[in-house]
């Protein structure tokens, strides 16, 4: 595998922000449509009857797409190219998030979330490998980190702008798709400055899985604690005796950390050759305040301390894991081992929220702290082998 270097002598590296602000705007224009998609389906089908197995069982085709569009991704990047292939997910899923208002029958949700949720995917491992191939090597955290505040951003302003237009009509809809169509704009202003994908990767993709396993188990931990807990905090919190609305305030300072710690992680990461030890340090961190939780979840106050350095480093180990990835490939090693990256992020999606939701069962309210204990604890243990006894692979 080829490995980029961290400049030469003499040589200054530069940010190409043109290209980079294409890559980061594209896909944070996604960002906010799935923001304001997610929460719109859900309540629509909600208020036709439908049962919430069945709409758990229909968002779940989330993950199920994004892991068959990781397994795709790179060949069709290497067949037509690069901004060809996003602007093709562009338009697919803009109609698709129209499809859902004049699809009556709801088993039709499930090829249309396909379809959606394959073509974002798409884009987001190609924006990915976009903002990792155009990064200098030296500023690759701090790019990192601006992209991911951006989209953290983004993604919070789509429940904004689901609570001002309601899920009544066509409008809600039409505005997804605008915002969607939005992103092809600055993709195709920057369509000469994109990365080439010339050569084939030279291994099966799921070897790209186990071929740097600290960034690929970061990001499935990071889906399977993201995922999971966003979506089972509120009932952990109204269990613990918080109301709606402050549980509601909890996820909000989780999300503030989320945003706040980027650029500094990333930049962090920056002035590390080495990235796996700080990834090793935010599982840590991530660990011992899951292992909090059930002794001080009954102050607010503290509870919220935790949560806004929890969100950070959770965050973190995508961040830090997308850089340490772009700091050992490049070319069609790289947006293959990105499609990998989104590949274990879908199934952290897939079997984060049962598995939280079934420790909960077990042991009520606690069991939501000791599941995302037990997927940071995995990390650690699986980072200090590597730390230890592999080296500097991987």
């Amino acid at each position: 595998m080829s490995e980029p270097t961290n400049g030469k002598a003499g040589h200054v590296e530069e940010i190409h922000w043109p290209s980079l602000v294409a890559a980061i705007s594209s896909v944070s224009a996604v960002g906010i449509a799935i923001g304001l998609g997610l929460p719109l389906l859900s309540i629509i089908l909600e208020k036709r009857g439908i049962s919430s197995s069945f709409i758990g069982l229909n968002t779940a085709m989330m993950g199920i797409a994004a892991m068959l569009a990781a397994v795709v991704t790179t060949r069709l990047a290497h067949r037509f190219g690069v901004v060809p292939t996003m602007l093709c997910a562009v338009v697919l899923s803009a109609l698709s998030s129209v499809g859902f208002y004049y699809a009556n029958n709801v088993w039709l949700w499930f090829p249309l979330r396909l379809v959606f949720h394959g073509a974002t995917t798409t884009l987001f491992i190609l924006s990915e490998f976009w903002i990792n191939a155009a990064s200098p090597p030296s500023k690759r955290g701090f790019v990192l980190g601006i992209y991911s505040t951006v989209f953290s951003l983004g993604f919070a302003a789509g429940p904004l702008v689901f609570s001002l237009v309601g899920s009544e009509g066509l409008l809600p809809f039409i505005i997804g798709c605008c915002i969607i169509l939005a992103a092809a704009i600055p993709i195709f202003i920057a369509r000469n400055e994109s990365p080439a994908v010339d050569e084939k990767p030279e291994l099966h993709f799921i070897r790209y899985v186990f071929l740097v396993p600290t960034a690929t188990a970061a990001v499935f931990v990071f889906g399977a604690v993201t995922v999971g807990g966003l979506s089972l905090f509120p009932s952990y919190a109204t269990r613990l005796g918080f109301t709606e609305s402050q549980a509601a305030l909890l996820l909000t300072v989780m999300g503030t950390g989320n945003v706040i710690f980027q650029i500094p992680l990333g930049l962090l990461a920056d002035r590390r050759h080495d990235k796996r030890p700080l990834l090793s340090i935010m599982a840590a961190i991530g660990l011992l305040g899951a292992l909090l939780l059930p002794s001080l979840a009954s102050n607010w106050v503290i509870l919220a301390v935790i949560l806004l350095f929890w969100g950070g480093c959770v965050s973190g180990m995508y961040t830090v894991g997308l850089s340490h990835l772009g700091s050992r490939l490049t070319g069609s090693d790289l947006v293959a081992a990105n499609a990998a990256f989104v590949f274990c992020y879908a199934i952290g999606t897939v079997l984060g929220p049962p598995a939280i939701g079934s420790a909960m069962d077990i042991a009520n309210p606690s069991g939501f702290a000791w599941a995302i204990a037990g997927f940071f604890g995995l990390y650690v243990v699986l980072s200090a082998i590597r730390l230890l006894f592999m080296g500097s692979r991987g």
